[in-house]
């Protein structure tokens, strides 16, 4: 027993110490202070009575604030609930003083009594209030204001459970002011389970659902929101997220379930991250059959065109997690190939086979070259310049690098029997009206018309997807910059809409169509709805607290040469078929008259050669068919959308000012 009460006075902490020794002298103040009131109408006691009130009395107490729980909170935590383990607390305490002096025969008058308990009561309470809005706050703003910061918490679940256990232990040590976990001050919880509302997560209160969020940051003077449900799906993140826009508040997001890493050396806190764009894309994350791809990659060649790039790179970073037997980086930038190659030497060491090339797809002897030497079993194809109105200024480069250069990589890959080729294409090359889109229509037929051979043994596949959420040249990193420097952001037309997804979605779907294909298929990715960019760059804007249009501009700048209002994903005659995935679906493929494509594509390849700009465009027109004037294109886009906008026709389209990303 002496143990015990030993081992629980031995981790009393010293502010909950110095409570109950205040408690203490209040009570005894009280007890003062009611004798004196009562002595000026008569009703006073005894002096030598008084040592039932003053001693019996404050032990009572304070046994019983104890017993209903009065030091169990923490003083910054302590909310209005809370309060009532103090009336318990003095009410228990001064019934038990009187049944004392009652059978110590020394009976205290109900007046005496009841006055001290009120007093008494009244200084435990405020000296608490005050306590905790004064002396704590002051610590803080004093301490360390700025690392210290104001947060709610969405979420009232496992992961908040979680986030609320390494903040209280990271305030205990003093050796973690610097950590992540010391930089949070929970103030309050918001949950959508209205049966949990007014209760409490490690002495946090829920104070309310997600339409109170705007209210309660106002309200608590909020500073920061961590969103704690890891297992929400998209459309409930976005919601959310919209409401959190509207508080002015930096938002920061535990990641999605699937993400998340679970080990004594990664701390949640530590993977608490500030709120993306791609978080808001309007559907779920896109998983992929990482045991297929693991089959497919395990112990085998994997070369990589581009692997410097957004793209390649991470296709190289995915590849590597499936030991492959070697990972070839080719790429003509040798900043970015250094880059990537650094990060896997820091991350693998020896345990990764990696070569990294410097050499341009354009050039057929150096490319066989690399076959020859180091005979990968894979190629990814991702080598490509991909900026529309660079390559609408320059056509005879989008020509030279993605046409030629993915017939030489593509035949060479066929003459040194690799077994799969997987060319990276874009919903631009669907009815395209720009060079570049044009070009990678001429890719995949490239990759078509080599399917249609069976004398390889070389399975060859293409994969096509939309934008790519903070690739270069992606439309985020502009905006952000212009936010940032106080710019107005530029958009180039209010009805432009895009497909989005984010690099690893992109680079999965490559990895799963290359472990699923058996050659000739174009694999194209269900990525939801589209998003209007005018919609984007709103949200964008009030993530960084701003108000679009107030204090951030938007200016309409045109469309840019070659751009078209909206982008595709299936040409008209390629039909669609279902995989076991249900969000990849493959496109018919397009039979090719071989007699008369490797005619026209080598007056294509000439005419670039020769740089004739004239000629290379009109051979590019005559090399695929559907190749348009965005003029023509924008012009029929525009006037859907005029006759869709007429309410006697259809329902007018929600203002892309009131969605979460306003999809179409």
């Amino acid at each position: 027993m002496k143990l015990k009460f030993k081992k629980y006075v031995s981790s009393f902490s010293t502010r909950k110490m110095l409570l109950a020794v205040a408690d203490g002298f209040i009570l005894i103040a009280a007890s003062l202070i009611t004798n004196f009131l009562l002595s000026l109408v008569g009703c006073g006691i005894p002096a030598e009575d008084l040592i039932i009130p003053i001693v019996i009395g404050t032990i009572c107490c304070f046994a019983f604030l104890f017993i209903w729980g009065a030091y169990s909170k923490m003083w910054r935590y302590f909310r209005s609930r809370d309060y009532l383990s103090c009336v318990f607390g003095v009410v228990c305490g001064i019934s038990a003083t009187w049944l004392f002096s009652y059978i110590l025969e020394r009976r205290i008058p109900f007046v005496f009594l009841f006055t001290h308990m009120l007093i008494g009561l009244a200084g435990i309470c405020l000296f608490r209030l005050i306590f905790r809005r004064t002396f704590i706050e002051m610590t803080e703003i004093g301490h360390q204001s700025s690392q210290f910061k104001r947060t709610m918490i969405i979420g009232g679940g496992t992961a908040c459970r979680m986030l609320l256990t390494e903040i209280k232990n990271a305030k205990k040590s003093p050796y973690d002011g610097d950590k992540i976990s010391a930089q949070f001050t929970p103030i309050c919880i918001i949950d959508d389970d209205r049966n949990k509302v007014g209760s409490d997560v490690m002495g946090v209160e829920i104070v309310g659902t997600t339409a109170d969020i705007e209210r309660f940051a106002k309200e608590k003077e909020i500073e920061q929101i961590i969103f704690a449900v890891p297992s929400a799906v998209e459309d409930e993140r976005a919601r959310v997220m919209e409401i959190c826009s509207k508080t002015g508040v930096p938002v920061k997001i535990v990641p999605f379930i699937g993400n998340l890493i679970f080990d004594e050396k990664t701390p949640l806190l530590s993977q608490v991250r500030d709120i993306k764009v791609e978080d808001l894309l309007g559907r779920d994350p896109i998983k992929f059959d990482n045991e297929d791809i693991r089959n497919f990659i395990s112990g085998k060649v994997c070369m990589v065109t581009g692997g410097g790039g957004s793209i390649g790179s991470e296709l190289v970073r995915q590849i590597a997690k499936y030991h492959p037997k070697q990972v070839i980086i080719v790429d003509i930038y040798e900043n970015n190939a250094y880059e990537i190659q650094q990060e896997l030497v820091m991350e693998y060491g020896d345990k990764l086979n990696l070569v990294t090339l410097i050499a341009s797809v354009r050039d057929y002897y150096r490319i066989n070259q690399i076959f020859k030497k180091y005979k990968p079993q894979v190629v990814f194809h991702a080598a490509a310049h991909k900026h529309v109105p660079l390559m609408e200024v320059s056509p005879m480069e989008a020509i030279k690098n993605n046409i030629v250069g993915t017939f030489n990589v593509a035949t060479l890959a066929q003459f040194h029997l690799v077994e799969k080729f997987v060319m990276i294409s874009t919903d631009k090359a669907v009815n395209p009206t720009n060079v570049m889109g044009a070009s990678k229509r001429c890719c995949e037929m490239i990759v078509q018309y080599l399917a249609q051979q069976n004398d390889g043994r070389t399975e060859f596949v293409t994969t096509r997807f939309g934008n790519v959420l903070g690739s270069n040249g992606s439309v985020i990193p502009l905006f952000k910059k212009q936010i940032e420097q106080g710019k107005p952001v530029t958009v180039t037309h209010p009805d432009v809409i895009r497909y989005f997804m984010t690099i690893p979605e992109a680079v999965s779907l490559v990895m799963e169509a290359a472990a699923i294909a058996k050659g000739g298929e174009i694999f194209v990715l269900d990525m939801g709805k589209p998003v209007r960019i005018v919609a984007l760059a709103e949200n964008l804007i009030r993530m960084y607290g701003k108000v679009p249009y107030k204090d951030v501009e938007i200016k309409f700048v045109g469309l840019r040469p070659g751009e078209k209002i909206k982008e595709e994903l299936l040409m008209n005659e390629e039909g669609l078929q279902k995989t076991a995935n249900k969000l990849i679906y493959i496109g018919k493929q397009i039979q090719i008259d071989t007699n008369t494509f490797a005619m026209k594509l080598r007056i294509l390849r000439d005419s670039a050669l020769k740089n004739n700009e004239a000629l290379a465009v009109a051979a590019l027109h005559e090399m695929v068919p559907t190749f348009v004037t965005p003029e023509e294109f924008n012009k029929q886009e525009l006037e859907k959308h005029q006759h869709a906008a007429d309410p006697q026709n259809a329902t007018v389209k929600e203002d892309a000012s009131q969605g979460a990303l306003a999809p179409v």
